[in-house]
């Protein structure tokens, strides 16, 4: 079997990530235009990620945000982004890196990403001689339990007081439902 030495799935990750960046960026500096809102799934475990003991012990796995109507001090840097949310009724502020991102989706145009998940095998990216910490951080996840695959995200009321899971729906999944229409129906006769 060919080893992957460039490692295209990687790349195509993080070239997805800096799109969710430019938009995240965009809505911190300019507002949501339209009806655009955004779901942000993300791995609660993951190195960086900062929020209440309450909502880790809620969603000790994985949880989804909505950016919509009620959020506030949107700060996008070049690896994370911050926000000020409320849950029911208490304020809250989320450091997110953007490596523990796991989906985004803006079901007002129907876009969502799927990211797949480290599965942290991290030290096998270093160089075996217990490299610099800061360097392991910085660097993508040697392997992942899945290609990266683009999905088509089906609209879900955006609920921030129930978060729930993205919904979303592989873009290459045929639709259920169809019904097999024979052409003889529709000639003349």
């Amino acid at each position: 079997m060919t080893v992957d030495y460039i490692r295209y799935d990687i790349l195509t990750q993080d070239a997805l990530r800096s799109v969710v960046r430019t938009v995240l960026a965009d809505a911190a500096a300019k507002g949501l235009p339209g009806e655009h809102h955004f779901f942000v799934s993300f791995d609660t475990r993951a190195d960086g990620v900062s929020l209440s003991a309450r909502l880790k012990a809620q969603y000790p796995k994985e949880m989804t945000i909505v950016l919509q109507h009620q959020f506030w001090d949107l700060i996008v840097t070049e690896d994370r982004f911050e926000v000020g949310l409320s849950f029911s009724g208490i304020a809250e502020r989320l450091v997110i890196p953007l490596h523990a991102i796991t989906g985004f989706a803006d079901p007002s145009v129907q876009f969502g990403l799927q990211f797949s998940a480290p599965t942290g095998d991290e030290d096998e990216a270093s160089d075996g001689a217990g490299g610099d910490k800061t360097e392991k951080k910085a660097r993508p996840p040697a392997r992942h339990d899945r290609p990266l695959t683009p999905t088509q995200v089906l609209p879900t009321p955006a609920n921030p007081a129930t978060e729930g899971a993205l919904v979303a729906k592989p873009a290459d999944t045929p639709q259920a439902g169809g019904e097999v229409v024979r052409l003889d129906r529709f000639r003349k006769k």
